[in-house]
């Protein structure tokens, strides 16, 4: 039986080998401060409607709940970036993320293969993967193994490929050599705070959902008018907002992505607004199949074009604030 730091090497191996572009991991263990802070972050009302962040707490807290006996947490990230920017002043603008296939068609036999590479390289453990997909701390974990730190945005960043990545975790049994979390390289800046047209991000590493552009694009029904605070700065984004991560200083740095699934379908990372609320289903169906765009389904799609076809129009709506 090879020992625990020759298991460890061959399956950051085997991650890489898999095309991942970073991969580390950390020691399963209870998150008491993080789950505080989290638990702090829910009773505020900044999960909004997303009921679901209220349920499974204690998955959350710590992984054991998960799987039983859980000893070390793998993480995974996968470079998203690609050579394309959005017209000056588009209105009709999609998330860098949701240009290609979604991510959660990409990512899960990817991790369904490293998983298996786990089993046989520590044999007798039990493995479980998530990717965006279940109640998992996936940002702390990913801290704790040192694949980048904690960006003002919230987001996760690294030093060589920005913060444009997708993230993976497998929590598993074996025991693995940890890495140790990396430096904090914000310093001072404040780019991503300043820039934010709804101040959203209510204060460093805390973001307020309810006032995300993103929130309000993508995780609400349709039925749900946006308030009108939101309208009127939603910058031309239709679906999703990248606005604090092109600020951001380590982007700079970003290079494209080896998966050519993450490359924008025809081209396209901007919809003219008219164009979806005249779209029928069949042709929603058809055009985004496989793409993070069916989210919202049709009916959120047209809402979120009608939004941006009515910015600084006259409304009988009353709903001045975000709830």
């Amino acid at each position: 039986m090879p020992d625990a730091t020759t298991t460890t090497k061959l399956i950051k191996q085997a991650a890489l080998d898999l095309g991942f572009d970073a991969v580390g991991i950390a020691r399963a263990e209870s998150l008491d401060q993080a789950y505080a802070h989290y638990e702090d972050w829910i009773a505020r009302g900044y999960h909004g409607t997303m009921g679901y962040m209220e349920r499974n707490g204690e998955s959350r807290h710590n992984v054991s709940h998960i799987v039983p006996n859980a000893r070390s947490v793998i993480v995974v990230a996968r470079n998203y970036y690609t050579a394309h920017k959005h017209p000056p002043d588009a209105v009709g603008k999609v998330a860098r993320y949701a240009w290609g296939d979604d991510y959660h068609e990409v990512l899960p036999p990817m991790l369904d293969q490293l998983c298996q590479a786990v089993r046989e390289l520590a044999p007798g453990s039990e493995t479980k993967r998530y990717t965006d997909t279940g109640p998992v701390l996936e940002k702390e974990w990913a801290v704790r193994a040192g694949i980048g730190w904690m960006g003002k945005n919230g987001n996760i960043i690294r030093r060589d490929i920005g913060s444009w990545f997708f993230l993976g975790v497998i929590i598993t049994t074996a025991e693995l050599d940890v890495d140790a979390p990396i430096e904090d390289f914000c310093g001072s800046c404040t780019a991503c705070l300043d820039v934010c047209p709804t101040k959203a991000i209510v204060q460093p590493k805390v973001v307020d959902a309810t006032r995300c552009i993103s929130y309000w694009t993508i995780e609400t029904k349709a039925d749900v008018d946006i308030p009108i605070p939101i309208v009127d700065n939603m910058d031309g984004w239709m679906f999703g907002c990248d606005i604090c991560q092109d600020v951001c200083p380590w982007n700079r740095f970003q290079t494209p992505t080896t998966e050519n699934r993450f490359e924008p379908r025809n081209g396209a990372t901007v919809f003219e607004p008219t164009e979806i609320v005249d779209l029928q289903p069949a042709r929603f169906t058809e055009l985004f199949r496989q793409s993070p765009l069916k989210r919202p389904k049709l009916a959120g799609l047209q809402r979120n074009a009608k939004a941006l076809q009515q910015r600084g129009k006259p409304t009988d709506r009353h709903n001045e604030e975000p709830p």
